[in-house]
């Protein structure tokens, strides 16, 4: 896969490094010259180039990359990288950083952004999910279908404990993708029971997240 990446600074550059270890092929976009150092990452391409300069995203062949990321740390540069990468090269998967969060809101698929991810909000919810048992925490957004990503830890003296996944009556739009249980990945069958201490993580629409909450209250959760 072809991955283009908007700001070599160290968020860029970390993510480079692990997508070229996965196999991909990415090119690095940075305008700062004093920031592009190709021997740090030397399987990259560099591009000295402005993100929001429709001329140099030209020259670059931005449209053959099949994902962009919007890495730099300042949100407009990312939002009008975003815009670009979408409506005037057609990138299929389009993910922007986003820096303060208070800007969460504009990331969404009118500024060409798939999914957005706010470094702080996520170490705020990864720090709710290791402390609490009982309570759904939203770990996502995932913008493009204006869905979430949540997880709940099953207490370990729940209702569910030994009742099959069916026993879940899930409401429209949300699915439960995987059950995590001690070092164990589940993709969930009808019939698998259900254990005190699982972790079960669900891909819900908004308006389903409070029909998911209402459907665990029923079994003695109130998330």
């Amino acid at each position: 896969m072809k991955v283009a990446i908007a700001g070599a600074g160290a968020v860029g550059r970390s993510i480079a490094r692990e997508l070229l270890r996965g196999g991909h092929s990415v090119m690095l976009l940075e305008r700062q010259l004093d920031h592009i150092d190709p021997d740090a990452i030397p399987d990259a391409v560099w591009v000295h180039a402005d993100a929001c300069e429709l001329a140099l995203l030209e020259a670059a062949d931005l449209e053959t990359y099949e994902v962009v990321i919007a890495a730099t740390g300042d949100d407009k540069a990312n939002l009008v990288h975003s815009l670009l990468a979408k409506t005037e090269f057609g990138v299929r998967r389009v993910v922007a950083r986003v820096n303060d969060p208070r800007n969460e809101w504009l990331f969404d698929a009118s500024w060409g952004v798939d999914v957005a991810v706010s470094t702080p909000r996520l170490l705020a919810s990864l720090v709710e999910e290791a402390v609490t048992v009982g309570d759904l925490v939203r770990l996502m957004t995932l913008r493009q279908g204006q869905a979430n990503l949540v997880e709940i830890t099953l207490p370990g003296d729940t209702a569910l404990a030994g009742k099959p996944v069916r026993a879940l009556t899930l409401p429209r739009d949300a699915a439960l993708v995987t059950i995590l249980r001690g070092g164990r990945v589940i993709v969930p069958q009808p019939d698998d029971p259900f254990e005190g201490d699982d972790e079960l993580l669900f891909v819900t629409s908004v308006e389903a997240e409070e029909d998911l909450r209402v459907e665990l209250a029923t079994h003695g959760i109130k998330p």
